[in-house]
């Protein structure tokens, strides 16, 4: 930022786009809560099932284009950037839509809801405080590590006891994780110099988030979710 900005202004922009940080991140949850009831009531999921090949195309092309947003970030305009947003959001909206056949429509209702409530008191933590959340930076990243490596592991061992280590352990470090990054966003805006570099940073700020926010979601879900008969 400029150096004769006022700090009044700064406070502004600041607040400003937080608040489009969070929009996108809110309409990227909608669309995926959406597209994962359409796909679930309408029978697209099973029939997405019945075709593995498409099936783990849709599951992995997420993926893709994370790296594509990442990585591509500073040359793509910002309508560019909103779409692979977007087409991300949908994409694991379909891959999610399993869950409404593995648990109840209250549970997954009640778990968003706990969700959402911790999420925002972390959030607001992370943005609030003076603490510096750096610290805990390098822990965090070590547990989702360790949580990606368990969870490979545990395709094989399908061990219920290993799964209830990872939710738990999920649930701390996706805490940690909203305020710590609620935190970094809140800096990288501090070193904009641009209007159109301050939306694209809220695009990718906003996935980071969504991305905690799910991740939040389905480990309280396997912990808590009452699973259909």
């Amino acid at each position: 930022m400029s150096a004769n900005i006022s700090r009044a202004e700064i406070d502004v922009g600041l607040r400003q786009f937080m608040l489009s940080v969070y929009n996108y991140m809110a309409s990227g949850l909608a669309l995926t809560g959406i597209i994962a009831y359409v796909a679930a009531s309408s029978g697209l999921y099973t029939s997405l099932v019945q075709a593995p090949i498409l099936f783990w195309a849709i599951v992995l092309a997420p993926l893709a284009l994370v790296f594509i947003l990442s990585l591509r970030i500073e040359t793509m305009s910002v309508s560019a950037a909103q779409i692979v947003f977007w087409c991300y959001a949908a994409l694991i909206g379909l891959s999610l839509s399993g869950v409404f056949f593995v648990y109840t429509g209250a549970s997954i209702a009640r778990t968003f809801f706990i969700s959402a409530a911790t999420f925002l008191a972390m959030s607001l933590y992370g943005y609030t405080t003076r603490a510096d959340l750096a610290r805990f930076g390098s822990f965090l990243l070590m547990g989702l590590l360790g949580i990606i490596i368990a969870s490979l592991v545990n395709l094989f061992l399908v061990s219920s006891a290993l799964q209830l280590t990872i939710s738990v352990i999920g649930v701390i470090v996706f805490v940690g994780l909203t305020a710590y990054d609620t935190q970094r966003i809140k800096e990288i805006y501090l070193e904009s110099d641009s209007l159109t570099i301050a939306r694209k940073k809220a695009i990718i700020g906003a996935l980071t988030l969504y991305l905690d926010f799910i991740n939040l979601f389905l480990m309280l879900l396997q912990l808590s979710g009452e699973r259909r008969d």
